[in-house]
């Protein structure tokens, strides 16, 4: 049995992300999806970059494929987040790929659409495949969201829609309030060794 992880912000999840999952239920006997979480403490950090939840996220998922992949927060992150640094050498880092591969049985493989990270995760021994990178980011629409929010005072305007399933727009609506809360905000995320992290002060989830 082949087990394929995929470690993601997925924040929103959009077309790409669909695709992505897509192939991998193709090419394994299942799918391990797990959204990036940072917790201080009990709350999940929140920032511009990491505007929803993981519950509205991981609900995001279900909306497309139901049960036909499983869905953890063992791609989890805890407050002091400077105790993953340095790779390798911190054993937090290690804890988290004890996480990862947490009900993993038999043979594995990680999948990501980007070189650097590949090599990261085969340090950690997590057997990369690099697919190929998608055109559409999870950046891009969010950015969109944002413009919509700021341009439109809070109107759900459109130019976001085509970039995420039906069913996912429909969550997005929902939190509206998390889109409009990051729309004007900034950036409280800082970048270690290619990874995106909150700041030690980011806002509450």
């Amino acid at each position: 049995m082949t087990v394929a992880l995929y470690l993601a912000h997925l924040n929103p999840v959009t077309n790409a992300h669909v695709e992505i999952i897509t192939d991998l239920l193709d090419g394994a006997d299942s799918v391990k999806v797990m959204p990036v979480v940072f917790r201080d403490g009990d709350r999940e950090v929140n920032s511009r970059s990491f505007p929803f939840s993981f519950e509205a996220r991981q609900e995001m998922l279900e909306s497309v494929f139901g049960d036909a992949i499983s869905i953890t927060d063992d791609y989890t992150f805890h407050a002091p987040f400077r105790r993953y640094i340095p790779p390798l050498l911190s054993p937090m880092s290690w804890r988290l790929r004890r996480q990862i591969l947490r009900g993993v049985d038999g043979d594995f493989f990680s999948y990501t659409g980007d070189r650097t990270e590949g090599y990261i995760l085969r340090l950690y021994r997590l057997r990369p495949k690099v697919g190929r990178r998608r055109p559409l980011s999870a950046a891009s629409v969010k950015e969109k969201l944002y413009d919509a929010a700021i341009a439109a005072r809070g109107d759900k305007q459109d130019a976001w829609r085509s970039n995420v399933p039906d069913p996912v727009a429909l969550i997005i609506e929902r939190e509206w309030d998390a889109v409009m809360r990051f729309a004007g905000a900034p950036d409280l995320t800082t970048r270690i060794v290619g990874m995106k992290f909150p700041k030690e002060t980011g806002g509450k989830g």
